[in-house]
């Protein structure tokens, strides 16, 4: 099998990327604009989800992951914690059979023991429906931090050195990425994040290390094919070295 550098430096100058990892971010700020509940922006961002997806499956990316909740994102009022379990739960159930329609493989990454038994059994249910589908992989992170990926990584390789099966010297990223959410999948091309804000939040710390990045002043419920289609304009200018010298240059 490939390795992470060698899948990441094959890429074609000036082709499209691969995988797609959005933040999406505003749906309370849209809500508010339009003089709403901030439920009524998640819901409108469910919208745009669906748009994401048919775009990403029309045009044949390998993979779109989508942050939809993060594990900070208990701090928030506890009403609306609720109501977004409640319309994860309907959207699972509302979307699930058009993406397996679609040939779209579904899977959450993130720590989901903490969600209610309902919510677990309605993601175990998608994700099995949809396994065996080999089009667009679509990545949900929920409950889903960055550090508690890598902390859960470095759980599992001290696990086997202290059964004796590693020595510390032995741990090299490779060691690693094994254990880290998305391993299966090639690397993280190109990270958007909409919302006007400018950061990271705890996303994908390992897997954006080589990524572009693409920050748009759009609001989740406005994102559309025309946005997106920009985001993959401005990846095709892009020049990717990863840490190598421009043609030509010194």
């Amino acid at each position: 099998m490939s390795s992470e550098n060698q899948l990441q430096t094959d890429d074609p100058q000036g082709a499209g990327p691969r995988h797609v990892a959005i933040i999406m971010d505003g749906n309370g700020r849209w809500a508010k604009n339009q003089g709403k509940l901030r439920i009524s922006g998640h819901k409108a961002g469910v919208k745009s989800v669906r748009r994401a997806v048919s775009f990403a499956v029309s045009n044949k990316l390998d993979a779109l992951t989508l942050y939809a909740f993060s594990s900070e994102n208990w701090n928030r009022p506890q009403q609306e914690v609720l109501a977004l379990m409640e319309l994860f739960v309907w959207a699972l159930d509302s979307e699930v059979k058009s993406l397996h329609k679609h040939n779209v493989r579904l899977k959450i990454i993130g720590d989901i023991s903490r969600f209610n038994a309902r919510l677990q059994e309605r993601i175990r249910r998608a994700e099995e429906l949809t396994q065996q589908n080999n089009g667009l992989t679509l990545n949900i992170a929920a409950n889903y931090g960055g550090r508690w990926d890598i902390i859960h990584g470095v759980r599992k390789i001290a696990e086997r050195v202290q059964e004796g099966l590693l020595r510390p010297d032995q741990i090299e990223e490779e060691t690693l990425s094994p254990y880290l959410c998305l391993n299966e999948l090639a690397p993280v091309d190109l990270v958007i994040r909409t919302g006007g804000e400018h950061r990271i939040s705890n996303f994908l710390l390992w897997q954006v290390a080589y990524a572009e990045f693409w920050f748009t002043e759009t609001l989740w419920p406005d994102f559309d094919e025309q946005v997106f289609e920009g985001a993959l304009n401005a990846f095709a200018q892009r020049e990717r070295r990863f840490g190598g010298a421009a043609p030509g240059g010194a």
